[in-house]
């Protein structure tokens, strides 16, 4: 009988390592009693004491209260004796070694001291869960559980399934991700690297391929990586921060399991031997010794992008042939794992699947590789117009948005949320346009009458522009485009005929405290944090920041905030006068929505000229009084002005119409 997810009180983690103590603390901060087990005393000890340390920390920086981080540790049991730490456990979560030996040989042990009701977890990277589970008497009550590192701060959690593994034990661990403020993704099929590392490994050997057969540079491959691509980093500065014996170690792996389209690159291999692993050692691809990660944003290569995208593309081909996981599913995991901005599948649809295929058999022609070898799932992709080309279309009349969400929450409010938490919710051109069509749609929408902007997740409700798309396009005619589009676009807010609510938690940074500045107020949580850091990158705040702060705080303060790059917390700001209400971390969404909703429910003409008469006075009072006489002498004539008085003696609020 499987574990139901109401009765999991009690974790126990095998390994006190990064992997372990890292998800112990994750637990342990979901309310869980943990048990965080090592082999020995000073191994359990230390992970203990990183636990420690690294809840001061997020309670130093505000993302959890110091109670709350007392709480967290109390609840960790460090333990030697695997008995005394599974005897009356819920769940196991193992982070050992990555050997299937002594993992077979732990589980052995597990099952003559854990309650016959307990699911037991690996969070292998890429072993086999099936295999794994073979070693224990509850097959059916294994599964995977693989957190990405660090566990507090990844969302990603694969939840894989072994041949022998029930849905209801899949279903239970999903519940626990869920309940630990993760993102669960489920992995349909036992296959070597699951869905992130499958994607991602093949790419980073690919990239050492590349340069094996002098094709390119490896400043060229982390340029087009990192600046055409967009991903996070390049691909050599990802190896060496991951640990190039992590990457190589899966890679072994796969090439064990798979076959030969997954040999590893002879340079991969030598940088190993040679005990260059990755920043962890001072040396990998990139020297950390002397300069460490130097990636031009000007080498771009469009043959190296597309070599890159295929062999991304030819692997999420091969998932889909053998039922692993879904598109959405494997671009959400690549995002939340790896911080791809767009998912693999949707990556190489934007790139066109055809050329991808005429990527590959070229390669393949040439070089006769295996790893080239189109996929039948590529194929028959490219033939349906993509790998979502077969998805339904969305409903008539209704507006499909990439980047930004637009949501209808009731009280004639219209929310905007910028939709790229897994960036920081940072704004790109894309991004910009969507927002621009986004503010036609709601005020093309009658019902609406006040716009609620949010951001998608905790971290940041806008972290400003993506810089390192920037640098990768950088001229002076395009970032003299891209200015004047910032401006223009957040100052739609400041010209929109009804009120703006800026709802603000996590970072506000750059051009994300710009937009926040066109809003006509702002509700900020208490870990809210601003701050304009363009200096620091030798730019200036170009989406208004040097003109619009300087009205809401004065200009000394707008220059203190400019000039210092300093991050500011919410209470300061609003002594400033930029925040209007600080609210608890948890009440964001209710508060920001209820002053929301208080606004729609004002009279909507008087708030339109209103807003006009401020945006006029701005620079020139004359102008603004002048609007503010004209305005007044048409509302004391519309139905809303009587509507008005007649409710100024009764207890009932008056319902304007904006007639």
């Amino acid at each position: 009988m499987t574990k139901a997810f109401e009765d999991i009180e009690t974790i126990t983690v095998l390994g006190a390592g990064t992997m372990g103590h890292g998800i112990a603390e994750v637990a342990a901060l979901a309310g869980y009693e943990v048990r965080l087990r090592d082999i020995e005393a000073e191994l359990v000890e230390d992970g203990y004491d990183q636990i420690e340390w690294s809840l001061g920390k997020l309670a130093e920086n505000d993302r959890i209260s110091q109670e709350d981080a007392n709480a967290a540790l109390e609840r960790v049991t460090p333990l030697v004796d695997l008995e005394e730490s599974v005897a009356d456990t819920d769940v196991v979560i193992e982070a050992i070694v990555e050997n299937m030996d002594i993992k077979r040989e732990v589980y052995g042990e597990l099952d003559e001291f854990a309650p016959a009701d307990a699911i037991f977890t690996s969070n292998t990277s890429s072993l086999s869960i099936t295999e794994l589970s073979e070693a224990t008497d509850r097959p059916e009550q294994f599964c995977g559980m693989h957190f990405f590192n660090p566990p507090v701060r990844m969302e990603l959690v694969e939840v894989i399934s072994g041949a022998h593994t029930t849905e209801e034990t899949l279903d239970v661990i999903e519940q626990l991700a869920e309940s630990m403020d993760k993102t669960p993704v489920r992995v349909r099929k036992d296959e070597p690297g699951f869905v992130a590392n499958r994607i991602l490994v093949p790419l980073l050997n690919e990239a050492c391929w590349l340069i094996e057969n002098d094709t390119t540079t490896i400043a060229e491959v982390d340029s087009t990586t990192k600046y055409d691509i967009g991903l996070p980093m390049g691909a050599f500065e990802l190896s060496d921060q991951v640990g190039t014996d992590v990457i190589l170690h899966i890679l072994e792996y796969m090439h064990e399991e798979l076959g030969a389209a997954y040999e590893p690159a002879p340079l991969l291999v030598r940088t190993v031997d040679e005990d260059k692993l990755g920043k962890k050692t001072g040396a990998g691809f990139y020297d950390y010794d002397n300069g460490g990660v130097d990636i031009p944003p000007d080498s771009v290569r469009e043959d190296v992008k597309l070599r890159l995208l295929a062999a991304m593309a030819n692997e999420v081909g091969k998932l889909l042939e053998k039922e692993v996981a879904p598109p959405e599913d494997i671009d959400r995991a690549l995002q939340l794992g790896a911080a791809f901005p767009e998912g693999p599948a949707q990556l190489a649809d934007d790139a066109g699947l055809d050329r991808l295929v005429e990527t590959l058999e070229s390669a393949h022609e040439e070089t006769g590789a295996a790893r080239y070898e189109v996929a039948d799932g590529l194929r028959a992709a490219a033939e349906d117009g993509g790998f979502y080309g077969g998805e339904e279309e969305v409903d008539a009349g209704a507006t499909e948005y990439e980047t930004i969400r637009v949501e209808y929450p009731g009280d004639s409010v219209g929310q905007l949320i910028l939709d790229r938490p897994h960036q920081l919710n940072t704004v790109t051109p894309e991004l910009l346009d969507e927002f621009d069509a986004a503010l036609d749609e709601l005020e093309d929408n009658d019902e609406v009458r006040a716009v609620l902007i949010t951001g998608a997740g905790d971290r940041a409700f806008c972290a400003g522009a993506d810089a390192v798309g920037m640098a990768g396009n950088a001229n002076p005619i395009d970032a003299i485009k891209l200015g004047r589009k910032g401006q223009s676009t957040w100052g739609r807010l400041e010209e929109l005929s009804m009120p703006v609510v800026a709802g603000i938690d996590g970072y506000a940074l750059g051009g994300g405290m710009e937009m926040a500045a066109c809003a006509d107020m702002r509700v900020a949580t208490e870990r809210a944090t601003f701050g304009q850091p363009e200096h620091d990158l030798g730019i200036l705040p170009a989406w208004g920041g040097t003109q619009r702060l300087k009205h809401l705080i004065g200009e000394s303060r707008a220059k203190e905030i400019i000039f210092t790059t300093d991050h500011y917390d919410a209470e300061r700001m609003a002594d400033f006068g930029f925040v209007n209400r600080v609210v608890d971390n948890d009440e964001l969404e209710e508060r920001a929505l209820e002053l929301a909703a208080d606004l729609a429910a004002g009279p909507p003409l008087a708030q339109e000229y209103t807003k006009r008469a401020f945006l006029a006075g701005r620079d020139d009072m004359d102008a603004g009084l002048e609007i503010e006489a004209q305005a007044f002498g048409h509302l004391v004539g519309t139905e809303d002005f009587l509507e008005g008085v007649s409710k100024m003696q009764s207890d009932d609020d008056p319902e304007f119409e904006g007639k």
